[in-house]
């Protein structure tokens, strides 16, 4: 499905982004050393050449094994870093992104001053952080504890309310990455149900996760990448194949 000016959701046109090795690990002395040297500091190439487009209403994952760049990706279609070369463009309303939850929230703020907070800064109105708030809390699953401190809750609490304000926005660009095992059993249920409502309704989601399963219920397309690159670009179920006997291939060739 495309919008009415013709532009797909999500482009990506030969896009590269590289990132400085070590470069958080050095000491000062050496980080201002070799600010005054000649020679560069050697890169990793986590994207090369990646070009692919999602269309308005698409549902696409992204998989591949740990430093394949899938996170990188997803940080470049949500702005939190630029490329080196190539074109990232994001065209709709609302993107809501779970990529880190709980990220933005202030330990010593209640829960409802983070909700309130939290859903300003993905673009909803006072106006609307009242008419949502009871329906946040409620989703979360936080009771009377959304009244304290943030920093009384546990992990599992942080993550059910930073899920369920970043998915109450009723974004029209929902960006995920490994964060559909939030909580017990039955939340992790309804986090899914939540993001099927949103298929169904025809939002557009990029997806990123380890479990396959999860990733053929949710999306109808897979881009595959491998070292920065796109391998594979196609039906899920095909493309997950393809990626399964890769990987199978490559562990029988390891224990050779």
């Amino acid at each position: 499905m495309s919008t009415s000016n013709g532009y797909p959701a999500i482009l990506f046109q030969d896009v590269w982004k590289s990132f400085d090795l070590h470069a958080g690990q050095i000491l000062l002395r050496d980080r201002l050393r070799h600010m005054f040297q000649s020679h560069r500091p050697e890169k990793f190439h986590a994207l090369r050449e990646v070009s692919f487009r999602v269309q308005h209403g698409e549902s696409v994952a992204v998989i591949g094994h740990n430093g394949a760049g899938k996170s990188t990706l997803l940080n470049l279609t949500t702005n939190l870093c630029r490329p080196d070369r190539g074109r990232v463009e994001v065209h709709g309303g609302r993107v809501a992104a779970l990529l880190d939850l709980g990220a933005g929230f202030h330990p010593d703020l209640t829960g409802a001053e983070n909700v309130c907070i939290n859903a300003a800064l993905l673009g909803f109105s006072r106006r609307e952080v009242r008419k949502q708030f009871d329906a946040i809390v409620a989703f979360a699953e936080i009771g009377e504890f959304i009244n304290e401190p943030l920093r009384t809750f546990s992990s599992g609490m942080i993550m059910r309310l930073a899920f369920s304000v970043a998915t109450s926005v009723n974004p029209d660009i929902l960006i995920i990455d490994e964060v559909l095992g939030v909580g017990d059993l039955a939340f992790g249920a309804k986090c899914r149900d939540r993001i099927m409502q949103f298929r169904r309704a025809g939002k557009t989601i990029l997806c990123v996760s380890h479990s396959n399963d999860t990733l053929k219920d949710l999306c109808e397309r897979a881009i595959w990448l491998h070292h920065g690159r796109v391998m594979d670009d196609g039906p899920i179920a095909r493309v997950v194949e393809a990626y399964k006997s890769a990987m199978q291939e490559h562990a029988l060739h390891s224990a050779g």
